[in-house]
């Protein structure tokens, strides 16, 4: 179900201000805390940084929710994070990349307390030496240091009320004594997740719609265990496991499906109906294993950091899709069609990186590093076609299988020099060089022209780097940053497979997608560590997405419209922002405020008319529109007593129509209130999400040939969550470090 309904994932991250990955693209690893202080926000070279430290208001938030209210972060679909103008956002701990899944992570974040954060970075064009793909940006969370040995930990359980009922329970340790340091956390949650969908699509003389709803109930359960041991005083040797199950069994999919035709002069002239009723069951598995060497090889922090990993993705899913057709009663009893797919997938990665900082004493870094990652994804979909005459008898059975097998090798070199030549002007230039081998076999024996397929794909990139900063005084500071990066599609978008929604509505993934380039310059001044205008410009090239593709076929004498949404490269993209923002606090601190206001232009350039995969020709789809919108975000904070005990949250956000791939994507807007409670280790709370119930997605898209497509995507965000937390134990203990893993890049393509 995760897959078929893929449209979701496809909308919220086209968002450039605001929030979605699928991402595609949140991940992380072990985060255990968070507090909050004086609120300051200011520039640092090539990031800005949000100091947090010692404020109450953290005390009993999640580390998601703290994020959300951090400057220029922000989520609209309350999954992923996203940084203004910036595709994803990816979470690092105390410099080091996260090292879970992109769900996982989500449900991490939403389960651990926010007491032990020093400050936030935002890093909005991350340098060479970074591992990020697209116009991807970085949030960099820096622990506060912990002094003493001992033991320590927090519990935290919440329950939450939308359309269903969810709760999840977390625990988190750490000890400390001596050399050796030892975290881990354990996490269990159950939640239904519900959407509603209207799918409208054809021409003025034909068209379809399907009505319904989407239950996806989901448990999870999953944590890490981090060992770490200090060797010398100048090296340490680590070993770290992150595991993560998901289970979901019974995710239904019902929805009503009306064709109707009409003459020529626009009046009525017939409809018919049916149901499709779609039943999925569907586990994975994720577990990582990392060994991390660290060697401080003078007393500047010159080091080098060696790491090897071994990723381990396992996925099934069978669904069972079926098309209904009215009885003799009108009751829908008659089967037409029915689908079963099994679609397994298996990734294994192994992956090693090495990294050398060297600092000067003239204020002079040089980092030079490399990395490896060699992945194998199994895919072996087998699926079942069942046709039925007017009396609900089988007729027809075809099979298809396809074996798709996939091979990739990425060889990546790098080399940034930083200077600081002054107290005001400090510059950074790199540039990366990546090597990409891949092989894709797919073997199906039903493909009676091409029963066996090999698709190469091999790419060599150079991706330079610039940025400078410039403090012109104590009020003012300006900056400027250009990088080139690619992004390759995950896999679960090269597998060949086709997810069934309705009997003429279905997404399509692709082989043949290849990687695409993205160019991202921003221009950034900050005026007295407070107000801040950004300008940001991207370009993206062979943009890889959906794409709504319609044709008229017939069946049985009468004519319908059938939808597909192919994942290809479409065309090239431009997004260009403009934002103003401010970050300060009010009344001797019982007010603080983040407000952002900006402007986005989107230039699209996209057209398609066949199936890459399949060679199947549709009405020509044509994006080349441009839209301007506006987007306003807003997060507040009121302490209520003198005591710093009780606080009020009101949070806001709007975004503009805009254009995107799929269509004209119409405003979103999310009013969210909390009220808390501090009470010696204790914290309660309530958060109530959506509150006027207007953040609904919805999609219009009108061709000069006629045909328009209508989505409206409801994933009941209205809701309130009740969470209790208790911190115990010395509040001292301190990690060793914290590890970054080598297959970090990996995983965030894994789904």
């Amino acid at each position: 179900m995760k897959k078929i309904i893929i449209l979701a994932a496809a909308i919220s991250g086209s968002i450039v201000f605001a929030q979605e990955k699928k991402s595609d693209t949140v991940k992380a690893k072990s985060i255990e805390g968070i507090t909050l202080t004086k609120q300051v926000f200011k520039k640092q070279s090539d990031r800005f940084v949000y100091d947090v430290a010692a404020s109450p208001v953290a005390k009993g938030n999640t580390t998601f929710d703290l994020l959300k209210q951090t400057p220029l972060l922000s989520s609209t679909d309350d999954k992923t994070l996203k940084i203004a103008g910036k595709n994803n956002a990816l979470i690092y701990i105390n410099g080091r990349k996260t090292n879970m899944d992109a769900e996982s992570l989500v449900q991490l974040l939403k389960s651990t307390p926010a007491e032990n954060i020093q400050k936030i970075e935002v890093i909005t064009v991350p340098g060479s030496e970074y591992q990020v793909e697209s116009s991807d940006g970085i949030i960099n969370i820096v622990m506060k240091k912990k002094l003493s040995d001992g033991l320590n930990g927090n519990m935290r359980m919440s329950n939450m009320q939308n359309k269903f009922n969810g709760s999840s329970a977390s625990l988190s340790l750490n000890y400390r004594k001596d050399k050796l340091g030892i975290s881990g956390n354990i996490f269990t949650g159950e939640n239904i997740q519900a959407q509603s969908y209207v799918l409208r699509n054809g021409t003025s003389l034909i068209s379809n719609e399907s009505v319904g709803d989407i239950n996806d109930p989901n448990k999870n359960l999953g944590g890490y265990l981090n060992f770490d041991y200090q060797l010398t005083d100048n090296s340490n040797l680590a070993l770290t496991w992150n595991s993560w199950y998901n289970k979901s069994n019974d995710s239904t999919v019902d929805l009503l499906n009306t064709l109707s035709n009409y003459n020529a002069d626009g009046s009525f002239k017939s409809s018919e109906q049916n149901k499709s009723q779609n039943r999925e069951d569907a586990h994975y598995y994720n577990n990582s294993l990392n060994l991390n060497y660290e060697l401080k090889t003078d007393s500047l922090g010159s080091k080098l950091n060696v790491n090897a990993a071994y990723l381990n993705y396992r996925r099934f899913q069978f669904s069972d899709n079926r098309t209904l057709v009215p009885g003799t009663l009108n009751d829908f009893s008659l089967l037409r069609q029915k689908i079963t797919q099994d679609i397994p997938q298996v990734i294994n990665n192994f992956s090693g990186t090495v990294d050398y900082i060297q600092k000067f004493k003239n204020d002079f870094t040089a980092s030079l590093g490399g990395n490896f990652n060699k992945t194998k994804t199994d895919n072996d979909t087998k699926n079942y076609s069942y046709s039925y005459n007017g009396n609900g008898n089988l007729i027809a059975t075809k099979p298809d299988f396809n074996h798709f097998i996939y091979d990739e090798s990425i060889y990546g070199v790098y080399l940034t020099l930083e200077k600081k030549f002054s107290d005001k002007l400090s510059g950074k230039v790199g540039a990366r060089y990546e090597i990409t081998k891949s092989l894709g076999t797919s073997d199906n024996p039903q493909n009676t022209e091409a029963p066996y397929q090999e698709i190469e794909r091999n790419y060599n990139n150079f991706l330079p780097y610039l940025s400078f900063n410039y403090t012109i005084n104590d009020k003012n500071n300006i900056s400027y940053a250009f990088s080139s990066r690619m992004r390759r599609p995950s896999f679960w978008e090269l597998n060949p497979v086709k997810n069934i929604l309705t009997q003429d509505n279905y997404t399509q993934n692709n082989p043949f997608v290849k990687s695409s380039s993205t160019y991202n310059q921003e221009l950034t001044y900050m005026f007295k560590s407070s107000y801040f205008l950004i300008l940001n410009h991207s370009y993206f090239k062979d943009i890889i997405t959906q794409v709504p593709l319609q044709r008229e076929i017939v069946r049985d004498g009468v004519a319908y419209r059938q939808l597909a949404y192919i994942r290809t490269n479409f065309g090239d993209k431009q997004e260009m922002s403009a934002m103003l923002g401010m970050q300060k606090t009010f009344f001797k601190q019982y007010l603080t405020t983040n407000f952002n206001i900006g402007v986005q232009h989107n230039i699209n350039n996209g057209t398609l008319n066949t199936d890459p995969t399949t060679g199947q020709v549709f009405d020509t789809y044509i994006n080349k529109t441009k839209s301007t919108s506006m987007v306003i975000q807003s997060n507040n904070t009121i302490r209520l007593d003198k005591k710093k005990t009780w606080f009020l949250g009101v949070n806001y956000f709007y975004v503009d129509k805009q254009q995107i791939e799929l269509g004209m994507l119409k405003n979103l807007m999310s009013l969210d209130l909390s009220i808390k409670k501090n009470w010696n280790d204790w914290t309660f709370s309530l958060n109530v999400t959506d509150v006027l119930r207007t953040n609904v997605v919805e999609i219009e898209d009108y061709q000069s040939s006629g045909n328009y497509n209508y989505v409206k995507n409801d994933q009941f965000r209205r809701g309130m969550t009740f969470s209790i937390v208790y911190n115990f134990g010395n509040q001292k203990v301190k990690k060793v470090r914290d590890i970054e893993g080598a297959s970090d890049a990996i995983k965030s393509r894994t789904r």
